[in-house]
């Protein structure tokens, strides 16, 4: 297992090509400060970017908190203009996550709340453990979500309920979250938690990865791309230029297990 430093997160990988993103700051909650974003940026463009590093699980330290918001002393000093800067800089960096095309999961420990649950619905999927709590309470604060929350929570949970809770403030348990299709799984605890994102990943990994990331971008295409299926079809076409695309088809044509080599 490889680690590679940074200040407010731990990173490591796995001899399976498995990333772990550890938000590190247990003494603030995990607690989301310009500086912790631009690391998770840097952390996510390392996964994309290293061809050892096959996926990667976002989870936070301690079994208090995932994240639980951004950091709100930092956010008491910011000005209308400064404050857009803020929100694009978040904006930014949980973009990176949803495009990147290798899968990322959110293993959601404890609060997601604020930043900490936009940060986790940028990811191409979520699990939660058993104490697990969400939500979006920056209308208690005299404010509005600013990374990405408004839009993410409408497309994953629908219009409704999305309103409701962005207007209430409430916290939904990780059962609720399980309900609304927020989270794919609910464990018991931290370690089964991890160990379930990182089976999930293994199986993902073993598939084509040039089609996983095709698949990736055609379904983000959807939020973005007024003509999507235009975008469907051009990634279906791509996956014919691709060594893998052929050993799959002959792999299944001879019974056999497919032997995938990212080509």
């Amino acid at each position: 297992m490889s680690a590679f430093d940074f200040e407010n997160l731990l990173f490591s990988v796995s001899d399976n090509g498995i990333a772990t993103i550890t938000i590190n700051r247990p003494d603030k909650m995990n607690a989301l400060n310009k500086a912790t974003i631009s690391e998770v940026k840097a952390a996510v463009e390392l996964v994309t970017d290293q061809a050892h590093i096959k996926g990667a699980i976002i989870t936070g330290a301690g079994p208090k908190a995932f994240i639980a918001g951004a950091d709100i002393a930092e956010l008491s000093i910011q000005t209308e203009i400064t404050a857009r800067g803020v929100s694009e800089h978040g904006q930014t960096a949980f973009q990176a996550i949803e495009d990147s095309n290798k899968p990322i999961i959110a293993a959601v420990n404890g609060f997601a709340l604020g930043g900490g649950c936009e940060l986790a619905m940028a990811c191409h999927f979520r699990l939660a453990s058993e104490n697990a709590k969400f939500g979006q309470p920056e209308i208690k604060l005299g404010l509005i979500p600013g990374y990405g929350g408004t839009q993410r929570l409408t497309r994953i949970i629908g219009k409704a309920k999305a309103l409701e809770l962005l207007l209430t403030g409430d916290m939904i348990n990780a059962q609720e979250a399980l309900a609304l299709g927020l989270v794919n799984y609910v464990l018991p605890t931290q370690e089964e938690l991890l160990t379930k994102a990182e089976s999930i990943l293994l199986k993902i990994t073993s598939m084509a990865p040039i089609a996983a990331g095709l698949i990736i971008d055609s379904v983000n295409a959807y939020y973005t791309d007024s003509n999507s299926f235009n975008t469907e079809a051009n990634n279906f076409a791509a996956c014919f230029r691709t060594d893998d695309m052929r050993e799959g088809v002959n792999a299944f044509l001879e019974k056999r297990s497919p032997v995938f080599k990212n080509k």
